[in-house]
């Protein structure tokens, strides 16, 4: 239904800009209070930029000849140039006159791996340390150690762990957006500080503040999920998972989590022999993630678990990430091979209740702090 433009009683503008007056006195019309803002309110904003009705009231409101080039004004008009490229999305601000380009993996993966990483690496361990008895046991009976031609690989992703999210880096806004955009369906760019982050499982406005043990390596691990044809229905399904009005929980800082995992299995050497079978350490990593997720999104729905069992699922899942992630493994491959649309439909080898025998739950509804499980002393001596 198309209707006449509210503006057009204040005059027909002509090819030069000026704009006929006709009496802007006469078109503005006093409400109860006395003022004449309800006959500019039906004026869109966007559009009053392109007239020159503000400045005609100004000049016959005042008397005052307008002063372009002041600060003030300047400043002003940027202000007002920008006012039309502010438009409202859901959880946030959105724009839809720019949309960045959506990243892959492997490119968010090759600025990593020629960046200057060198202040990260000094902060690194890469293996957990071995003293005394449980040095010996470890020599041997633990697991195999990683061959020297794959360390450097390790310490790349250790390093990326060690990252922190920084707005101002191009590479780190795209991933952002582009995770927001692939879980959201939005082909609009969203505002880096929102509400809308909240949506998606984050505990505030900044993802940057849940990345506490994980660092930028957990956002890599949500921008695989999310770019990989082969998971991107896995993503979803458990994001949707995530959003069930009793067994919801934080999507993003349960995968955070996750990522904790992975990084301690592979610092205990949990992942060496399927790396060294594989010659390569970033796709076990990826695997194992995408595989723990699986799993806790199994768990979580077949067995009616909640938020009140975060702490229980993932002490678990960190358990047998170390003891057996070749069973994970195993699990994430039938899934992706089987194209599997339901998680509940899924026959898990060794799905049995894990958290079933630790009683009562937890008072508060927190998930386990992604550095506040210890690394496992026990058990060690299990390969892959």
């Amino acid at each position: 239904m198309n209707e006449e433009p509210c503006y057009s009683s204040f005059g027909e503008e002509r090819e030069d800009g000026q704009v006929m007056k006709m009496s802007v006195e006469s078109s503005l019309q006093l409400d109860a209070q006395g003022s004449f803002l309800p006959a500019l309110r039906c004026v869109p904003l966007s559009t009053l930029k392109y007239q020159t009705v503000l400045q005609t009231l100004t000049e016959e409101g005042s008397g005052l000849e307008p002063v372009d080039d002041s600060p003030e004004m300047l400043r002003a008009q940027e202000e007002w140039e920008a006012v039309e490229n502010i438009q409202p999305g859901a959880g946030g601000w959105e724009n839809p006159e720019r949309s960045v380009q959506l990243i892959s993996f492997n490119e968010a993966l090759q600025y990593f791996q020629t960046a200057d990483l060198s202040a990260c690496r000094k902060q690194i361990q890469s293996t957990v340390p071995h003293r005394g008895l449980s040095f010996l046991f470890h020599c041997l009976f633990g697991p195999p150690r990683l061959r020297d031609g794959l360390k450097e690989e390790r310490d790349l992703i250790l390093a990326i762990a060690q990252c922190s999210l920084n707005h101002e880096d191009p590479v780190h806004s795209r991933v952002l957006q582009t995770i927001y955009k692939k879980l959201t369906g939005s082909r609009f760019d969203c505002a880096l500080y929102g509400t809308h982050w909240e949506d998606l499982g984050f505990q505030g406005t900044n993802p940057g503040t849940d990345l506490r043990g994980a660092g930028f390596l957990a956002l890599l691990h949500l921008l695989y999920l999310v770019m990989d044809s082969k998971t991107l229905l896995l993503a979803h399904d458990i994001f949707r998972l995530s959003q069930h009005h009793i067994q919801h929980f934080p999507f993003c800082v349960m995968s955070v989590n996750i990522t904790r995992i992975v990084i301690q299995a592979l610092r205990e050497e949990c992942l060496s022999k399927e790396c060294n079978r594989q010659q390569s350490v970033i796709p076990v990593v990826n695997s194992l993630y995408a595989a723990t997720f699986l799993r806790l999104a199994y768990v979580w729905r077949t067995q009616q678990k909640t938020i009140l069992d975060s702490s229980f699922v993932l002490k678990d899942l960190e358990i047998l990430a170390k003891r057996n992630p070749k069973q994970l493994l195993r699990n994430l491959d039938t899934y992706l091979t089987k194209g599997t649309k339901e998680l509940s439909s899924m026959q898990f080898s060794g799905a049995r209740d894990l958290s079933g025998s630790h009683g009562t739950h937890p008072k508060a509804d927190n998930f386990t702090g992604v550095c506040d499980l210890q690394p496992d002393t026990t058990n060690r001596a299990q390969a892959v």
